[in-house]
């Protein structure tokens, strides 16, 4: 079996849009929600989003792409391209064959079928633009940045709601540890801040109608009251330690552990006992060859909604009720929540912790709550040693998918 490594990342995020500026706003606990400006959402009842600010799409992706291409598509190659520039990978250094991707998004194309369907209806159905259905799915993310980079190896769509980043990564890293490519570019993209995006989540009761960006998405928090929309998107470059080392390639750190369960219990609803996430954070952390006791950090899918913390809590004390210093911190308190890219972005955090030996706060909590009896990262401990940390993604349907990541010398 081949180690996987992490050689390159991008981001698309409402904290910065590379990585440098991304983690720069991250550790210095940034909050990225802002009142909504892509839309009147008013008549929703909502009023901020974690939108992503100052994009440029012709920094990294050109015109011709960016304009015939549905946002979530434009943020997955716009952070693909980022990645693919740090890890220094190219035709040259790598066979095409060699190379695949494996991309996940949650909802896919959700502004393009909104003007579409406003279209057909106001119009006529002959006026639905010819490039509806490939602007729209969502295996087109992978699609797009396979052309991109030619690609050859797999090319796979990951659908597993907010769990779809991470099933992502998780599935590439077994893909190469099998030994049936070298690298992969990996990760998660949504851009779902439009009306039916935030009129459907309302609509559920899931968002918070908070009006301050301060006190909307606290994770953990006994005040919070629903999650807080976000978008962007998350890559990352997966490589077979060997492949990696023979180039001279700079390695970020290693994937050790993948874990995914089902809950099997409620379509929107997480099982209140945490049974599902208990078993995925076990199986990445056997996988990794650790013991419970040697996890430093967790970087929490923490929604800031009361049945997701709350279950996510009981099933960290459970699966580290032997470890005295393992920390938790949701980064959803600066992002919001966006969906199948969460888990990519948050990928993304939890290597730059491991990178830098600081933790994300967990910003916005002023009172825990009771129920989310874990030690939370705060200012004063922010600064520890991360070797080893491990980062949850919980979907809709009762999918959960966790990564573990260490060091790599």
């Amino acid at each position: 079996m081949s180690r996987v490594v992490i050689t390159g990342m991008g981001i698309v995020s409402p904290i910065g849009n590379d990585i440098d500026s991304f983690l720069k706003n991250l550790f210095a606990s940034k909050v990225g929600i802002n009142p909504i400006t892509k839309f009147d959402a008013t008549p929703t009842g909502i009023t901020v989003a974690g939108e992503v600010k100052d994009f440029d799409p012709l920094k990294r992706v050109d015109k011709k792409f960016a304009k015939r291409n549905d946002l979530f598509c434009t943020y997955a190659l716009y952070s693909a391209k980022e990645a693919m520039e740090m890890a220094g990978l190219s035709e040259d250094s790598i066979d095409p064959e060699d190379l695949g991707v494996i991309y996940g998004s949650g909802i896919g194309g959700l502004t393009t079928i909104q003007e579409q369907v406003i279209k057909m209806h106001d119009k006529s159905p002959k006026r639905v633009s010819p490039l509806f259905v490939p602007d729209s799915i969502i295996n087109m993310a992978a699609g797009n940045i396979s052309i991109a980079f030619n690609a050859r190896n797999t090319s796979q769509g990951i659908v597993t709601a907010c769990s779809s980043g991470t099933n992502a990564i998780g599935n590439a890293f077994e893909y190469i540890k099998q030994g049936k490519a070298k690298a992969i570019i990996a990760g998660g993209t949504e851009a779902s801040v439009n009306e039916i995006g935030i009129a459907g989540f309302a609509a559920l009761t899931a968002l918070s109608k908070t009006e301050d960006p301060m006190r909307a998405s606290i994770p953990f928090d006994r005040d919070r009251n629903g999650f807080v929309m976000g978008e962007g998107s998350g890559t990352v470059i997966l490589e077979d330690y060997d492949h990696a080392k023979a180039r001279g390639a700079n390695i970020l750190a290693e994937i050790v552990g993948y874990g995914t369960t089902s809950d099997a219990y409620h379509m929107t609803a997480p099982d209140p006992e945490g049974k599902g996430a208990m078993r995925a954070m076990q199986q990445a952390i056997d996988e990794a060859g650790v013991d419970e006791t040697q996890v430093d950090y967790i970087n929490a899918h923490g929604t800031s909604t009361h049945a997701n913390d709350s279950a996510e809590s009981k099933a960290i004390k459970q699966v580290f009720a032997k470890n005295d210093h393992v920390k938790v911190s949701s980064t959803k308190g600066m992002t919001g929540h966006a969906l199948g890219a969460a888990g990519a972005i948050e990928a993304v955090a939890t290597i730059g912790a491991i990178q830098h030996n600081q933790m994300p706060v967990n910003v916005g909590v002023v009172n825990q709550d009771d129920e989310c009896d874990i030690e939370l990262v705060n200012d004063e401990n922010k600064q520890a040693p991360v070797n080893v940390a491990i980062s949850n993604s919980f979907g809709f349907g009762g999918h959960n998918a966790v990564i573990a990541f260490k060091g790599c010398d």
